[in-house]
């Protein structure tokens, strides 16, 4: 008997470019996509919740999608909601998002909070799923220095993917205008958070760079590689809270978080 296919469902946003600011497919949401059709082919499904009238949308349907459906919603309505009482009842057994929105408000936090709505469980930075039996996928998350942690996850589960994800392929132009955009009406409700936030452009903060003092390329890997062992810093034990803020402070005084 022939195992059934995975029921995957794909979260997507739209994207701004780094340079130009213009409206794209969003990367993470893309790679997202491009894991999805790797899992369950043109079975997978695509949900956005905005305005369907957003032509970046369709750089999404020129990845090989036959439709794409959108929870229509105004600009600053609040898309955690909608998209729960969506997935609640739409038989998934993965979804996959990107871990960060491009525009907007960008926090991160939607799919932690919409994982523990859900009661799922939330896999972060996922980079492959390597395996799915018996209601178990066996997965590869992504850490830092490009260590990869092998996990056991019960369906359904959540991941949101990033760059360790395989990268997505091209939209194409034809496919793109073909696809059909499948639009529903949702009970709208007010983002009050985002309506009372004042927006500035992110900017990385600049990473301290290790000097590596070796000599030969393998020193080099491994030094690059290897997991930082924590040598400063202090261990504070009944203190009193003013020693505790105090300690804090010149801490953050320190790395230039205060000035």
């Amino acid at each position: 008997m022939q195992p059934k296919p995975l029921n995957v469902l794909c979260l997507v946003s739209i994207g701004a470019h780094p340079t130009s600011g213009r409206a794209r497919r969003a990367e993470q949401d893309a790679r997202a996509v491009e894991l999805g059709l790797r899992l369950a082919g043109e079975q997978v499904q695509v949900l956005h919740a905005g305005n369907a009238e957003e032509e970046a949308l369709r750089a999404y349907l020129g990845m090989g999608l036959s439709e794409l459906s959108v929870l229509q919603q105004p600009d600053g309505a609040d898309a955690l909601p909608v998209l729960f009482d969506y997935l609640k009842d739409s038989g998934a057994q993965l979804v996959l998002t990107g871990s960060q929105a491009e525009t907007g408000e960008g926090s991160g936090m939607l799919p932690y909070l919409l994982a523990e709505q859900l009661g799922w469980p939330l896999v972060v930075g996922l980079a492959e799923v390597e395996k799915v039996e018996n209601g178990v996928a066996q997965v590869l998350q992504a850490l830092p220095r490009g260590q990869r942690r092998r996990l056991q996850v019960r369906l359904p589960f959540l991941a949101s993917v990033d760059n360790a994800a395989p990268v997505a392929r091209q939209s194409a132009f034809g496919p793109a205008r073909r696809g059909t955009l499948w639009t529903d009406e949702v009970h709208v409700l007010d983002d009050d958070l985002l309506s009372n936030a004042s927006f500035q452009p992110a900017r990385p903060r600049p990473k301290r760079l290790k000097v590596i003092k070796a000599k030969t390329g393998a020193e080099r890997m491994k030094a690059a590689t290897a997991k930082a062992a924590g040598g400063g810093g202090q261990v504070l034990k009944d203190v009193s809270a003013q020693e505790g803020a105090e300690a804090i402070f010149k801490l953050l005084l320190e790395e230039g978080v205060i000035r």
